[in-house]
């Protein structure tokens, strides 16, 4: 893909679905997979009039995502059995990362939050009745006893921490052997944003912090997150690793930085910005 391309949410379709004329973006998950054709170099997602037009039959309504460009984006869902079309394949989402232009990412990181809320939420929970769509929502609701649905959002913290030229860096369990980032953490209920950093940060490395900024934030549909960025100054304490999510936390240089996430991660766009501040001084 090449240009400027402009994605516009949205939940109701411009025309019916089945009289849409032209190829749409479908992202089409089986699982926790996304449908994908191409290399390495140049990932896409299909566009086609339909699923069908592949030989594959949607579980469930698909779900309207927005337009990119104009051009309609859906989400479907397909039974766990079946096979990608010649050509394709399906590939889990976190292992695309880097791979789809990064507008299909966020996209597709959509596609399959809304296909996983949809999924686990054709029947209430509550009495056991099918639940129905409401239009001009993203919601389903019981027609029994009237309980809604919305689809769910886990809202996490990230916060670079520094002192002086340097910055605090932690390596998880689940990261690669060398893998190094900054700290982050969920959102728990009753808590503030800011309560939420300093309680992490305490939790898991041991030290007080001053000088909080929210900086940005990120969809991460890792399962259903949204990360909101800090930064912070270190105030004092000395690091004691936990030992339950960390295997290693440090202070490092920022001209002498281990291996990092990659962009366009939000946790490398906080990196990136301060290296940038060390280098301009």
């Amino acid at each position: 893909m090449q240009g400027t391309f402009t994605f516009v949410a949205g939940i109701t379709p411009p025309t019916p679905l089945t009289s849409f004329a032209g190829a749409a973006w479908w992202f089409i998950v089986r699982g926790q997979e996304l449908l994908v054709q191409g290399t390495n170099a140049e990932t896409t997602v299909p566009r086609i009039d339909a699923p069908a037009a592949l030989g594959l039959l949607p579980l469930h309504a698909p779900q309207y995502l927005g337009a990119l460009n104009g051009v309609p984006c859906y989400s479907a869902e397909v039974a766990p059995i079946s096979d990608a079309p010649a050509g394709m394949t399906f590939a889990p989402l976190r292992g695309l990362y880097g791979q789809l232009p990064d507008v299909l990412f966020a996209i597709a990181g959509k596609a399959v939050q809304i296909v996983a809320w949809d999924r686990t939420h054709q029947y209430c929970g509550r009495c056991g009745s099918h639940t129905e769509y409401l239009p001009g929502e993203r919601v389903t609701r019981c027609p029994n006893c009237r309980l809604m649905f919305f689809p769910r959002l886990s809202p996490a913290v990230i916060v670079r921490i520094n002192r002086g030229p340097e910055l605090l860096l932690a390596r998880a369990h689940s990261f690669p052997s060398a893998f190094y980032s900054i700290l982050a953490g969920f959102v728990e209920p009753g808590e503030s944003l800011e309560e939420t950093v300093a309680r992490e940060v305490m939790e898991e490395v041991g030290v007080t912090i001053t000088d909080l900024r929210y900086v940005a934030s990120q969809a991460w549909p890792f399962p259903n997150s949204v990360m909101l960025g800090f930064t912070a100054t270190y105030a004092g304490g000395e690091i004691e690793v936990d030992g339950h999510e960390l295997v290693d936390a440090r202070w490092f240089r920022w001209d002498d930085l281990p291996r990092i996430p990659p962009p366009p991660s939000i946790a490398r766009r906080l990196i990136d910005a301060f290296i940038a501040e060390r280098r301009d001084e």
